[in-house]
């Protein structure tokens, strides 16, 4: 395996008399499509919230590319580790004040041109900018969230089974998006039981009641 982009040694999740996760420990490469597997409530959903730093480790420490995930500043870290919901979180009126935050946030002018792009790649016309969220379907919903964490290319890219409940026109169109973010070197991880991801992954990692079971 080349140098690590994560090493997870030892991590452990406890909230007040409950053990989420223990001793949970992988390391992921660079470029790697992982995906994390395993029964419903055992814990595949938190340790990815631990890898994106929506939860800290109670036990044990996660590296990312070579330094405790610790020592970065969290906008930083966030720009290169991109989590995506399973209930996809848009703001604003319309697709465009959703698709324009990312540049905000690097206080860049926003390029109207790339953000048609990006619509284009999840199968969706320019005038959908203009659309108003609130007139969005689930399907059209989970793909604008998904575009704008991809504008800007992450590291890596973590997914929370972001394609339940899609139709399979839109699951198709994801696993697109998915494949060719794979071949530009990014890093996925993924929380899923839809076989075809499962079919897809490098690895799969399995979390049985808060533990690792199975490394495939």
């Amino acid at each position: 395996m080349a140098e690590a982009i994560f090493d997870l040694q030892d991590v452990g999740l406890t909230v007040p008399q409950r053990t989420l996760l223990a001793h949970i420990s992988f390391k992921v490469a660079p470029g790697e499509f992982v995906t994390i597997t395993g029964p419903s409530g055992s814990g595949k959903s938190t340790l990815l919230l631990l890898l994106a730093t929506l939860l800290t480790p109670t036990a044990g420490q996660i590296i990312f590319a070579g330094k405790s995930q610790q020592d970065y500043e969290k906008t930083t870290y966030r720009r290169l580790v991109s989590y995506c919901y399973q209930q996809p979180s848009l703001f604003g009126d319309t697709v465009a004040d959703n698709l324009a935050f990312p540049f905000q946030i690097r206080h860049e002018k926003v390029d109207r041109d790339r953000m048609i792009a990006a619509l284009a790649e999840v199968n969706l016309p320019a005038d959908m900018l203009t659309k108003p969220i609130t007139e969005l379907s689930g399907g059209e919903r989970q793909r604008v969230a998904l575009i704008r964490n991809l504008i800007f290319t992450p590291k890596v890219l973590l997914l929370d089974e972001i394609t339940t409940g899609l139709d399979a026109a839109t699951k198709d169109t994801v696993h697109q998006v998915m494949a060719n973010f794979t071949k530009q070197g990014v890093t996925i991880i993924t929380v899923t039981h839809d076989e075809s991801e499962l079919a897809a992954a490098d690895r799969l990692i399995t979390i049985t009641a808060g533990r690792m079971e199975v490394t495939a």
